[in-house]
Protein backbone atom coordinates (compact mmCIF):
# COMPACT_ATOMS: atom_id res chain seq x y z
CA UNK A 1 0.00 0.00 0.00
CA UNK A 2 1.39 3.38 -1.02
CA UNK A 3 1.24 6.26 1.43
CA UNK A 4 0.60 9.72 -0.05
CA UNK A 5 2.98 12.50 0.77
CA UNK A 6 1.68 15.51 2.78
CA UNK A 7 1.83 17.75 -0.29
CA UNK A 8 -0.19 15.30 -2.40
CA UNK A 9 -2.72 14.90 0.40
CA UNK A 10 -3.12 18.68 0.62
CA UNK A 11 -3.66 19.00 -3.13
CA UNK A 12 -6.22 16.18 -3.03
CA UNK A 13 -8.07 17.87 -0.18
CA UNK A 14 -8.18 21.22 -1.95
CA UNK A 15 -9.40 19.58 -5.17
CA UNK A 16 -12.16 17.61 -3.47
CA UNK A 17 -13.41 20.50 -1.30
CA UNK A 18 -14.32 23.35 -3.63
CA UNK A 19 -16.13 25.16 -0.85
CA UNK A 20 -12.78 26.08 0.61
CA UNK A 21 -11.81 28.14 -2.45
CA UNK A 22 -12.39 31.93 -2.23
CA UNK A 23 -15.27 33.15 -4.39
CA UNK A 24 -14.79 36.54 -6.04
CA UNK A 25 -17.50 39.04 -5.11
CA UNK A 26 -20.13 39.84 -7.69
CA UNK A 27 -20.56 43.41 -8.85
CA UNK A 28 -22.92 45.46 -6.71
CA UNK A 29 -26.38 45.84 -8.18
CA UNK A 30 -29.59 47.47 -7.04
CA UNK A 31 -31.63 44.66 -5.44
CA UNK A 32 -35.22 44.44 -4.26
CA UNK A 33 -36.59 42.18 -1.49
CA UNK A 34 -37.91 38.74 -2.56
CA UNK A 35 -41.56 37.77 -2.46
CA UNK A 36 -40.80 34.98 0.00
CA UNK A 37 -37.95 33.86 2.19
CA UNK A 38 -36.98 31.13 -0.27
CA UNK A 39 -36.67 33.36 -3.37
CA UNK A 40 -33.41 35.14 -4.20
CA UNK A 41 -33.13 38.92 -4.42
CA UNK A 42 -33.93 40.36 -7.84
CA UNK A 43 -32.26 43.35 -9.47
CA UNK A 44 -34.33 46.52 -9.62
CA UNK A 45 -35.87 47.58 -12.88
CA UNK A 46 -34.92 50.93 -14.46
CA UNK A 47 -38.35 52.30 -13.56
CA UNK A 48 -37.87 51.35 -9.91
CA UNK A 49 -34.44 52.97 -9.82
CA UNK A 50 -35.83 56.13 -11.41
CA UNK A 51 -38.63 56.27 -8.84
CA UNK A 52 -36.17 55.74 -5.99
CA UNK A 53 -33.93 58.51 -7.31
CA UNK A 54 -36.92 60.81 -7.62
CA UNK A 55 -37.96 60.15 -4.03
CA UNK A 56 -34.42 60.77 -2.82
CA UNK A 57 -34.40 64.05 -4.74
CA UNK A 58 -37.75 65.04 -3.20
CA UNK A 59 -36.49 64.26 0.29
CA UNK A 60 -33.25 66.14 -0.28
CA UNK A 61 -34.75 69.23 -1.92
CA UNK A 62 -37.88 69.83 0.13
CA UNK A 63 -37.30 68.19 3.50
CA UNK A 64 -33.58 68.01 4.17
CA UNK A 65 -33.03 71.57 2.86
CA UNK A 66 -36.24 72.98 4.34
CA UNK A 67 -34.42 75.02 6.98
CA UNK A 68 -31.12 75.50 5.16
CA UNK A 69 -29.79 79.02 5.61
CA UNK A 70 -29.18 80.56 2.19
CA UNK A 71 -28.91 84.35 2.42
CA UNK A 72 -29.73 86.24 -0.72
CA UNK A 73 -26.46 87.43 -2.31
CA UNK A 74 -26.03 91.10 -2.98
CA UNK A 75 -25.85 92.44 -6.50
CA UNK A 76 -22.55 93.21 -8.15
CA UNK A 77 -21.22 96.72 -7.63
CA UNK A 78 -20.07 96.72 -11.27
CA UNK A 79 -23.40 95.68 -12.77
CA UNK A 80 -25.38 97.72 -15.31
CA UNK A 81 -27.71 99.09 -12.62
CA UNK A 82 -24.82 100.21 -10.42
CA UNK A 83 -23.14 101.96 -13.35
CA UNK A 84 -26.29 103.95 -14.10
CA UNK A 85 -26.81 105.11 -10.52
CA UNK A 86 -23.50 106.95 -10.32
CA UNK A 87 -23.01 108.16 -6.76
CA UNK A 88 -25.80 105.91 -5.53
CA UNK A 89 -24.06 102.79 -6.80
CA UNK A 90 -23.18 101.67 -3.27
CA UNK A 91 -26.89 101.18 -2.64
CA UNK A 92 -27.41 99.22 -5.85
CA UNK A 93 -26.01 96.06 -4.24
CA UNK A 94 -29.24 95.83 -2.22
CA UNK A 95 -31.44 95.92 -5.32
CA UNK A 96 -32.46 92.19 -5.08
CA UNK A 97 -33.50 92.62 -1.45
CA UNK A 98 -35.46 95.76 -2.27
CA UNK A 99 -37.21 94.03 -5.17
CA UNK A 100 -38.31 91.06 -3.03
CA UNK A 101 -39.46 93.38 -0.25
CA UNK A 102 -41.53 95.37 -2.75
CA UNK A 103 -43.07 92.13 -4.05
CA UNK A 104 -43.97 91.11 -0.49
CA UNK A 105 -45.55 94.48 0.22
CA UNK A 106 -47.55 94.18 -3.00
CA UNK A 107 -48.88 90.77 -1.92
CA UNK A 108 -49.67 92.25 1.50
CA UNK A 109 -51.56 95.11 -0.15
CA UNK A 110 -53.65 92.69 -2.20
CA UNK A 111 -54.48 90.58 0.85
CA UNK A 112 -55.37 93.46 3.15
CA UNK A 113 -57.51 95.33 0.61
CA UNK A 114 -59.61 92.29 -0.30
CA UNK A 115 -61.31 92.00 3.09
CA UNK A 116 -64.35 93.95 4.25
CA UNK A 117 -64.75 92.29 7.66
CA UNK A 118 -62.41 94.46 9.70
CA UNK A 119 -58.95 95.92 10.22
CA UNK A 120 -57.75 93.00 12.36
CA UNK A 121 -58.58 90.49 9.65
CA UNK A 122 -56.87 92.69 7.06
CA UNK A 123 -53.73 92.85 9.20
CA UNK A 124 -53.59 89.08 9.69
CA UNK A 125 -54.15 88.36 6.01
CA UNK A 126 -51.52 90.93 5.03
CA UNK A 127 -48.90 89.44 7.35
CA UNK A 128 -49.69 85.92 6.13
CA UNK A 129 -48.98 87.12 2.58
CA UNK A 130 -45.88 89.15 3.48
CA UNK A 131 -43.98 86.71 5.71
CA UNK A 132 -43.34 83.89 3.15
CA UNK A 133 -42.10 86.34 0.52
CA UNK A 134 -39.63 87.94 2.93
CA UNK A 135 -38.46 84.53 4.15
CA UNK A 136 -37.25 83.67 0.64
CA UNK A 137 -34.28 85.98 1.23
CA UNK A 138 -32.80 83.69 3.91
CA UNK A 139 -34.53 80.28 3.74
CA UNK A 140 -36.11 79.79 0.30
CA UNK A 141 -37.32 76.20 0.79
CA UNK A 142 -38.70 77.05 4.22
CA UNK A 143 -40.55 79.98 2.64
CA UNK A 144 -42.39 77.55 0.37
CA UNK A 145 -43.58 75.48 3.32
CA UNK A 146 -44.61 78.64 5.18
CA UNK A 147 -46.64 79.73 2.16
CA UNK A 148 -48.31 76.30 2.02
CA UNK A 149 -49.21 76.56 5.72
CA UNK A 150 -50.34 80.18 5.46
CA UNK A 151 -52.74 79.39 2.60
CA UNK A 152 -55.29 77.32 4.61
CA UNK A 153 -54.87 79.64 7.60
CA UNK A 154 -55.75 82.63 5.42
CA UNK A 155 -58.68 80.69 3.96
CA UNK A 156 -59.94 79.96 7.47
CA UNK A 157 -59.56 83.58 8.58
CA UNK A 158 -61.09 85.21 5.51
CA UNK A 159 -63.22 82.38 4.15
CA UNK A 160 -66.51 84.05 4.95
CA UNK A 161 -65.96 86.77 2.38
CA UNK A 162 -63.89 84.98 -0.23
CA UNK A 163 -65.23 84.20 -3.63
CA UNK A 164 -62.14 82.07 -4.44
CA UNK A 165 -61.14 78.68 -3.09
CA UNK A 166 -58.64 77.52 -1.89
CA UNK A 167 -56.34 80.44 -2.82
CA UNK A 168 -57.46 83.82 -1.55
CA UNK A 169 -56.23 86.80 -3.60
CA UNK A 170 -53.37 87.52 -1.19
CA UNK A 171 -52.41 83.84 -0.93
CA UNK A 172 -52.53 83.52 -4.71
CA UNK A 173 -50.10 86.42 -5.19
CA UNK A 174 -47.90 85.32 -2.28
CA UNK A 175 -47.56 81.71 -3.42
CA UNK A 176 -46.91 82.72 -7.01
CA UNK A 177 -44.12 85.07 -5.90
CA UNK A 178 -42.63 82.45 -3.57
CA UNK A 179 -42.57 79.81 -6.32
CA UNK A 180 -40.89 82.21 -8.73
CA UNK A 181 -38.27 83.47 -6.26
CA UNK A 182 -37.45 79.98 -5.01
CA UNK A 183 -37.12 78.75 -8.60
CA UNK A 184 -34.65 81.56 -9.30
CA UNK A 185 -32.64 80.88 -6.14
CA UNK A 186 -32.60 77.07 -6.36
CA UNK A 187 -32.46 74.55 -9.17
CA UNK A 188 -35.32 73.72 -11.55
CA UNK A 189 -35.85 70.29 -9.98
CA UNK A 190 -36.70 71.86 -6.62
CA UNK A 191 -39.16 74.25 -8.25
CA UNK A 192 -40.77 71.35 -10.12
CA UNK A 193 -41.35 69.45 -6.87
CA UNK A 194 -42.91 72.56 -5.32
CA UNK A 195 -45.20 72.97 -8.29
CA UNK A 196 -46.32 69.34 -7.99
CA UNK A 197 -47.02 69.69 -4.26
CA UNK A 198 -48.98 72.86 -4.98
CA UNK A 199 -51.16 70.89 -7.39
CA UNK A 200 -51.58 68.11 -4.82
CA UNK A 201 -52.73 70.64 -2.24
CA UNK A 202 -55.17 72.18 -4.70
CA UNK A 203 -56.57 68.75 -5.60
CA UNK A 204 -57.02 67.98 -1.91
CA UNK A 205 -58.86 71.25 -1.42
CA UNK A 206 -61.22 70.22 -4.23
CA UNK A 207 -62.09 67.03 -2.34
CA UNK A 208 -62.73 68.95 0.89
CA UNK A 209 -64.23 72.25 -0.25
CA UNK A 210 -64.99 75.20 1.97
CA UNK A 211 -68.44 75.55 3.42
CA UNK A 212 -68.57 78.86 1.57
CA UNK A 213 -67.36 77.45 -1.74
CA UNK A 214 -70.83 76.70 -3.06
CA UNK A 215 -71.59 80.42 -2.93
CA UNK A 216 -68.62 81.25 -5.15
CA UNK A 217 -69.48 82.14 -8.74
CA UNK A 218 -65.90 81.34 -9.80
CA UNK A 219 -65.21 77.99 -8.12
CA UNK A 220 -61.68 76.72 -7.57
CA UNK A 221 -58.72 78.80 -8.68
CA UNK A 222 -56.15 75.98 -8.45
CA UNK A 223 -55.91 75.54 -12.21
CA UNK A 224 -55.33 79.27 -12.69
CA UNK A 225 -52.50 79.23 -10.14
CA UNK A 226 -50.94 76.12 -11.66
CA UNK A 227 -51.09 77.55 -15.16
CA UNK A 228 -49.67 80.97 -14.27
CA UNK A 229 -46.96 79.49 -12.03
CA UNK A 230 -46.05 76.98 -14.75
CA UNK A 231 -45.43 79.86 -17.15
CA UNK A 232 -43.24 81.62 -14.60
CA UNK A 233 -41.34 78.44 -13.75
CA UNK A 234 -40.83 77.64 -17.42
CA UNK A 235 -39.31 81.07 -17.98
CA UNK A 236 -37.05 80.65 -14.95
CA UNK A 237 -36.02 77.16 -16.10
CA UNK A 238 -35.09 78.50 -19.51
CA UNK A 239 -33.04 81.17 -17.76
CA UNK A 240 -31.26 78.47 -15.74
CA UNK A 241 -30.58 76.43 -18.87
CA UNK A 242 -29.20 79.42 -20.75
CA UNK A 243 -26.99 80.39 -17.83
CA UNK A 244 -25.61 76.86 -17.46
CA UNK A 245 -25.03 76.64 -21.20
CA UNK A 246 -23.26 80.00 -21.13
CA UNK A 247 -21.09 78.84 -18.24
CA UNK A 248 -20.21 75.63 -20.07
CA UNK A 249 -19.35 77.57 -23.22
CA UNK A 250 -17.22 79.99 -21.20
CA UNK A 251 -15.43 77.14 -19.47
CA UNK A 252 -14.84 75.38 -22.79
CA UNK A 253 -13.57 78.59 -24.36
CA UNK A 254 -11.21 79.07 -21.43
CA UNK A 255 -9.86 75.55 -21.79
CA UNK A 256 -9.57 75.95 -25.56
CA UNK A 257 -7.77 79.28 -25.22
CA UNK A 258 -5.41 77.77 -22.65
CA UNK A 259 -4.64 74.82 -24.91
CA UNK A 260 -4.22 77.08 -27.93
CA UNK A 261 -1.88 79.34 -25.99
CA UNK A 262 0.08 76.37 -24.72
CA UNK A 263 0.32 74.88 -28.21
CA UNK A 264 1.42 78.20 -29.66
CA UNK A 265 4.01 78.57 -26.94
CA UNK A 266 5.39 75.12 -27.67
CA UNK A 267 5.44 75.82 -31.40
CA UNK A 268 7.25 79.09 -30.80
CA UNK A 269 9.79 77.38 -28.59
CA UNK A 270 10.27 74.74 -31.27
CA UNK A 271 10.88 77.43 -33.88
CA UNK A 272 13.38 79.15 -31.62
CA UNK A 273 15.12 75.84 -30.95
CA UNK A 274 15.45 75.19 -34.68
CA UNK A 275 16.88 78.63 -35.34
CA UNK A 276 19.30 78.43 -32.42
CA UNK A 277 20.34 74.99 -33.61
CA UNK A 278 21.34 76.47 -36.94
CA UNK A 279 23.34 79.18 -35.17
CA UNK A 280 25.08 76.86 -32.70
CA UNK A 281 25.66 74.16 -35.31
CA UNK A 282 27.41 76.68 -37.55
CA UNK A 283 29.80 77.71 -34.78
CA UNK A 284 30.47 74.13 -33.70
CA UNK A 285 31.21 73.14 -37.30
CA UNK A 286 33.72 75.98 -37.55
CA UNK A 287 35.34 74.83 -34.30
CA UNK A 288 35.62 71.24 -35.56
CA UNK A 289 37.12 72.29 -38.91
CA UNK A 290 39.61 74.68 -37.32
CA UNK A 291 40.63 72.11 -34.72
CA UNK A 292 41.27 69.57 -37.46
CA UNK A 293 43.26 72.03 -39.61
CA UNK A 294 45.23 73.68 -36.79
CA UNK A 295 47.98 71.01 -36.49
CA UNK A 296 48.80 71.42 -40.18
CA UNK A 297 49.32 75.17 -39.75
CA UNK A 298 52.18 74.60 -37.30
CA UNK A 299 55.47 73.07 -38.39
CA UNK A 300 56.37 69.98 -36.37
CA UNK A 301 53.67 70.42 -33.74
CA UNK A 302 54.30 68.65 -30.43
CA UNK A 303 52.23 65.51 -29.73
CA UNK A 304 50.46 67.21 -26.82
CA UNK A 305 49.19 69.95 -29.14
CA UNK A 306 47.98 67.43 -31.74
CA UNK A 307 46.20 65.47 -29.02
CA UNK A 308 44.57 68.63 -27.66
CA UNK A 309 43.29 69.66 -31.10
CA UNK A 310 42.04 66.12 -31.72
CA UNK A 311 40.13 66.21 -28.43
CA UNK A 312 38.63 69.59 -29.36
CA UNK A 313 37.49 68.22 -32.70
CA UNK A 314 35.99 65.08 -31.12
CA UNK A 315 34.07 67.17 -28.59
CA UNK A 316 32.81 69.50 -31.31
CA UNK A 317 31.62 66.58 -33.46
CA UNK A 318 29.96 64.98 -30.42
CA UNK A 319 28.21 68.26 -29.62
CA UNK A 320 26.94 68.47 -33.20
CA UNK A 321 25.59 64.93 -32.93
CA UNK A 322 23.76 65.76 -29.70
CA UNK A 323 22.35 68.93 -31.23
CA UNK A 324 20.94 66.97 -34.15
CA UNK A 325 19.42 64.46 -31.73
CA UNK A 326 17.78 67.22 -29.70
CA UNK A 327 16.50 68.91 -32.84
CA UNK A 328 14.95 65.61 -33.94
CA UNK A 329 12.77 65.70 -30.83
CA UNK A 330 11.38 69.19 -31.44
CA UNK A 331 11.28 69.07 -35.23
CA UNK A 332 7.99 68.35 -36.97
CA UNK A 333 7.76 65.56 -39.51
CA UNK A 334 7.15 67.97 -42.37
CA UNK A 335 9.88 70.39 -41.31
CA UNK A 336 12.49 71.20 -43.89
CA UNK A 337 15.65 73.06 -43.02
CA UNK A 338 15.76 76.48 -44.69
CA UNK A 339 18.19 76.83 -47.55
CA UNK A 340 18.81 80.55 -46.96
CA UNK A 341 20.89 81.74 -44.01
CA UNK A 342 19.11 83.05 -40.94
CA UNK A 343 18.40 86.81 -41.05
CA UNK A 344 20.35 89.34 -39.00
CA UNK A 345 20.08 93.05 -38.26
CA UNK A 346 21.81 93.72 -41.57
CA UNK A 347 18.63 92.43 -43.26
CA UNK A 348 16.38 94.78 -41.27
CA UNK A 349 16.20 97.37 -44.05
CA UNK A 350 14.84 94.76 -46.43
CA UNK A 351 12.18 93.80 -43.89
CA UNK A 352 11.11 97.43 -43.49
CA UNK A 353 10.93 97.83 -47.27
CA UNK A 354 8.59 94.85 -47.53
CA UNK A 355 6.42 96.26 -44.75
CA UNK A 356 6.21 99.64 -46.48
CA UNK A 357 4.92 97.92 -49.61
CA UNK A 358 1.90 96.72 -47.60
CA UNK A 359 0.96 100.33 -46.84
CA UNK A 360 2.46 100.74 -43.38
CA UNK A 361 4.47 103.92 -42.92
CA UNK A 362 7.47 102.82 -40.85
CA UNK A 363 10.65 104.71 -40.00
CA UNK A 364 13.93 103.42 -38.62
CA UNK A 365 16.21 105.14 -36.14
CA UNK A 366 19.63 103.75 -35.26
CA UNK A 367 21.91 104.97 -32.47
CA UNK A 368 25.25 103.84 -31.12
CA UNK A 369 28.26 102.28 -32.79
CA UNK A 370 27.10 99.56 -35.17
CA UNK A 371 28.94 96.31 -34.52
CA UNK A 372 28.47 92.64 -35.15
CA UNK A 373 26.63 90.89 -32.33
CA UNK A 374 26.26 87.17 -31.62
CA UNK A 375 24.16 85.54 -34.29
CA UNK A 376 21.52 84.41 -31.77
CA UNK A 377 21.04 88.00 -30.58
CA UNK A 378 20.76 89.39 -34.10
CA UNK A 379 18.35 86.65 -35.16
CA UNK A 380 16.10 87.23 -32.12
CA UNK A 381 16.19 91.00 -32.65
CA UNK A 382 15.16 90.57 -36.29
CA UNK A 383 12.28 88.23 -35.35
CA UNK A 384 11.08 90.57 -32.59
CA UNK A 385 10.92 93.54 -34.96
CA UNK A 386 9.19 91.36 -37.56
CA UNK A 387 6.52 90.18 -35.10
CA UNK A 388 5.94 93.66 -33.68
CA UNK A 389 5.35 95.10 -37.16
CA UNK A 390 3.06 92.17 -38.00
CA UNK A 391 0.98 93.02 -34.93
CA UNK A 392 0.81 96.62 -36.11
CA UNK A 393 -0.50 95.52 -39.50
CA UNK A 394 -3.16 93.34 -37.85
CA UNK A 395 -4.34 95.60 -35.04
CA UNK A 396 -3.59 99.11 -36.33
CA UNK A 397 -3.73 99.10 -40.14
CA UNK A 398 -2.80 102.44 -41.62
CA UNK A 399 -0.99 103.64 -38.50
CA UNK A 400 2.57 104.98 -38.53
CA UNK A 401 5.30 102.96 -36.84
CA UNK A 402 8.85 103.63 -35.70
CA UNK A 403 11.66 101.14 -35.15
CA UNK A 404 14.54 102.25 -32.94
CA UNK A 405 17.74 100.18 -32.75
CA UNK A 406 20.25 101.18 -30.07
CA UNK A 407 23.73 99.69 -29.82
CA UNK A 408 24.73 100.22 -26.19
CA UNK A 409 27.66 99.02 -24.15
CA UNK A 410 25.89 96.11 -22.47
CA UNK A 411 23.86 94.85 -25.38
CA UNK A 412 21.17 95.84 -27.88
CA UNK A 413 18.06 97.93 -27.32
CA UNK A 414 14.91 97.81 -29.46
CA UNK A 415 11.83 100.00 -29.39
CA UNK A 416 8.93 99.47 -31.77
CA UNK A 417 6.04 101.88 -31.35
CA UNK A 418 2.98 102.54 -33.49
CA UNK A 419 0.22 105.10 -33.32
CA UNK A 420 -3.53 104.46 -33.18
CA UNK A 421 -5.32 103.30 -36.33
CA UNK A 422 -6.86 106.12 -38.39
CA UNK A 423 -10.24 104.32 -38.47
CA UNK A 424 -10.68 102.25 -35.28
CA UNK A 425 -14.16 101.18 -36.35
CA UNK A 426 -12.72 99.38 -39.37
CA UNK A 427 -10.33 97.26 -37.30
CA UNK A 428 -11.72 93.75 -36.98
CA UNK A 429 -11.02 91.80 -33.77
CA UNK A 430 -8.09 89.46 -34.24
CA UNK A 431 -8.65 85.78 -33.36
CA UNK A 432 -5.22 85.68 -31.76
CA UNK A 433 -4.83 85.83 -28.00
CA UNK A 434 -1.49 87.63 -27.62
CA UNK A 435 0.53 84.77 -29.11
CA UNK A 436 2.85 87.18 -30.92
CA UNK A 437 3.70 88.87 -27.64
CA UNK A 438 4.24 85.44 -26.09
CA UNK A 439 6.69 84.48 -28.81
CA UNK A 440 8.64 87.70 -28.38
CA UNK A 441 8.83 87.16 -24.63
CA UNK A 442 10.12 83.63 -25.17
CA UNK A 443 12.94 84.90 -27.36
CA UNK A 444 13.85 87.61 -24.88
CA UNK A 445 13.73 85.19 -21.94
CA UNK A 446 16.02 82.69 -23.65
CA UNK A 447 18.63 85.45 -23.99
CA UNK A 448 18.12 86.68 -20.38
CA UNK A 449 16.78 89.97 -21.67
CA UNK A 450 13.98 92.30 -20.64
CA UNK A 451 10.80 93.26 -22.44
CA UNK A 452 7.79 95.50 -21.87
CA UNK A 453 4.70 95.73 -24.05
CA UNK A 454 1.87 98.15 -23.32
CA UNK A 455 -0.50 100.64 -24.88
CA UNK A 456 0.56 104.25 -25.21
CA UNK A 457 -1.36 107.27 -24.00
CA UNK A 458 -2.16 108.17 -27.61
CA UNK A 459 -3.90 104.83 -28.20
CA UNK A 460 -1.04 103.05 -29.95
CA UNK A 461 1.22 100.26 -28.79
CA UNK A 462 4.86 100.15 -27.70
CA UNK A 463 7.29 97.23 -27.40
CA UNK A 464 10.61 97.82 -25.66
CA UNK A 465 13.31 95.13 -25.57
CA UNK A 466 16.83 94.90 -24.21
CA UNK A 467 19.03 91.97 -25.21
CA UNK A 468 22.22 91.72 -23.14
CA UNK A 469 25.56 90.85 -24.72
CA UNK A 470 28.52 89.61 -22.73
CA UNK A 471 31.18 92.25 -22.13
CA UNK A 472 33.95 90.04 -23.48
CA UNK A 473 32.06 89.53 -26.71
CA UNK A 474 31.32 93.22 -27.00
CA UNK A 475 34.90 94.28 -26.43
CA UNK A 476 36.26 91.61 -28.75
CA UNK A 477 33.98 92.64 -31.59
CA UNK A 478 34.18 96.37 -31.04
Amino acid sequence: MTTATPAAAYLLYVTETPHTQPIPPEPTRHMEPPDSAFEPYKPRSPEARAAADALRGLRQDLFHDAFAYRPLPRASADGPLARRLGRMREYAIWAPHALITAAGLFAMLIASNSSVTGAATNMVLGLLALAPVLLTMVRPVGAFWLSMIATPVAAAVGGDWSSEWPWLPGSFACHLMVLTIVAIRTRPRTAAWMWVLTGVYGAGAELFPSRYNHYSPYGSDTMELLFVSAMFLLAVSLRHIRREARQEVTAQQTVTAHERSRRTLLEERTTIARELHDVVAHHMSVVAIQAEAAPYRVENPPPELEKAFATIRENAVAALTELRRVLGVVRAEDYEAPDAPQPTLADLDGLLANVRETGLNVDKTQTGAVRELPQGVELSAYRIVQEALSNTLRHAPGAAATVEVSYVLGGLGLRIVNGPPPEPSLVKPSPGAGHGITGMRERVTMLNGEMTAARTDEGGYEVTVFLPVAAAVTEGEA
